[in-house]
C-alpha cells in the first residue's frame, strides 16, 4: 500500500497516525487513516459524514485510543483527498449511493492488510450512518455499531420534501444532476457560517477546531450537494427505512437540537430495532462527538462500554461478494 498525506498538525490526534491510498473496486482512489493500532484490543471503523475528511476525527481517535481501540477512517469518494467526481472539486456529488460500499471495501482492505486487532466495531456519523446501515445489511463484519445523528432521513418540512423529490428526480433526465442543490452554496458550511448560527455544535472551541482545519487545508473542503446526490440520498434512505433492521447490537445518539437529519426517521427505525438503543442528548446539535467536554466524555465512555459488551465478531462478511453486483 502506498502512503498518503496526513495532516496531524490539524488533526490533533494520536501521534502514530498514518494514512494510505486505497483503490475501490471501480478504480476510485480513497484515503484511509489509521490511529492507535499498536496497543489496541479492538478496532473501530469510523464512517464520516458528508463533506468530512479523516483529519476531522483526530481528537475522536484520541478518545478511542485512550479507551483501548484503534481507529480506521476513510475519505469517501468526492471528499477530503479522495478522488473528486466532478470538474468542480467542491461540489458534493455521487452518481449512485451504493457506490460508497466500494469505498467501504477499500477501507476493509487496508484494515485487513494491516492485520488490525479484532473484533471490528462500527462508529458512523450522519451520511456515514446511512452508508453504515447499508453496509450492515450487506454483512459488514462488525460485532456492534454506534451511530451519531445517522442520516436515515433528511430533515425537511413536508412542502420542501415534496419539492426536493420532484426537483432532484427531474435533474438527471434534464442533465442537471450535477448542479448544486438550490439554497446550498459552493462554499463549505463550516467556513460559510458563524458560530452563533451553526447547526453542528454548541461548543465554540470544537467549532473553532473545525474552522482552523479547513482554513489551514482548504483542499479538504466540500461545498453543497448536487441534485443528483440529493436524489440518491432520498432514494437510499427510503429503501433502508423499508428494510427490517439488521441483527447487530447498536447504540444511537440524537441531539435534541438536531436540524440536519430527520429525528423522526431515527426514532422510527430504532423503535423497530430489537438490538438497538436510542439515547437523546438534551441541548446537543448534530455533532455529539464535538459537543462540550462532558457530552464528549459521556458519548465516548458509553460507546466504548457498548463495544466492550459486544466483543464477539459476527459471521464472515459478505460485502466483498456484493461489490461485483454494484
Amino acid at each position: 500500500m502506498d502512503r498518503a498525506p496526513f495532516h496531524n498538525d490539524i488533526a490533533e490526534g494520536p501521534g502514530d497516525a498514518v494514512a494510505f491510498w486505497a483503490l475501490a473496486p471501480d478504480g476510485v482512489r480513497v484515503r484511509v487513516a489509521v490511529w492507535g493500532a499498536a496497543r489496541a484490543r479492538a478496532t473501530v471503523l469510523l464512517f464520516p459524514g458528508r463533506t468530512e475528511y479523516v483529519e476531522k476525527y483526530g481528537r475522536a481517535a484520541g478518545e478511542l485510543a485512550a479507551r483501548g481501540f484503534a481507529t480506521v477512517a476513510v475519505d469517501w469518494r468526492g471528499q477530503g483527498l479522495a478522488d473528486r467526481l466532478h470538474d468542480d472539486p467542491v461540489l458534493g456529488h455521487v452518481d449512485r449511493f451504493d457506490t460508497y460500499q466500494r469505498d467501504v471495501a477499500a477501507m476493509l482492505d487496508v484494515a485487513q492488510a494491516l492485520d488490525l486487532p479484532r473484533p471490528f466495531h462500527l462508529l458512523a456519523h450522519s451520511m456515514g450512518g446511512c452508508i453504515g446501515l447499508r453496509a450492515l445489511h450487506e454483512g459488514l463484519d462488525v460485532a456492534s455499531a454506534v451511530f451519531t445523528a445517522p442520516m436515515w432521513g433528511i430533515r425537511f418540512s413536508p412542502l420542501m420534501r415534496r419539492a426536493a423529490w420532484a426537483l432532484s428526480a427531474a435533474s438527471r433526465p434534464l442533465g442537471l444532476d450535477r448542479r448544486v442543490t438550490p439554497t446550498k452554496g459552493g462554499r463549505t458550511y463550516v467556513l460559510a457560517c458563524h458560530f452563533d448560527d451553526n447547526e453542528l455544535t454548541g461548543d465554540p472551541e470544537m467549532f473553532g477546531y473545525m474552522r482552523r482545519q479547513l482554513a489551514a487545508r482548504p483542499e479538504l473542503a466540500v461545498g453543497g450537494p448536487s441534485l443528483g446526490w440529493l436524489h440518491e440520498a432520498l432514494r437510499e434512505t427510503r429503501l433502508l427505512a423499508r428494510m427490517p433492521p439488521p441483527p447487530v447490537p447498536t447504540l444511537t445518539y440524537l441531539g435534541s437540537d438536531e436540524r440536519i437529519v430527520c429525528p423522526n426517521a431515527i426514532r422510527m427505525l430504532k423503535g423497530a430495532w430489537p438490538a438497538g438503543t436510542l439515547r437523546e442528548i438534551e441541548g446537543a446539535r448534530h455533532e455529539v462527538m464535538m459537543e462540550d467536554a462532558p457530552t464528549r466524555t459521556r458519548v465516548f465512555d458509553e460507546a466504548a462500554a457498548h463495544f466492550t459488551r459486544h466483543a464477539a465478531p459476527r459471521p464472515p462478511m459478505r460485502i466483498l461478494d456484493r461489490i461485483g453486483q454494484l
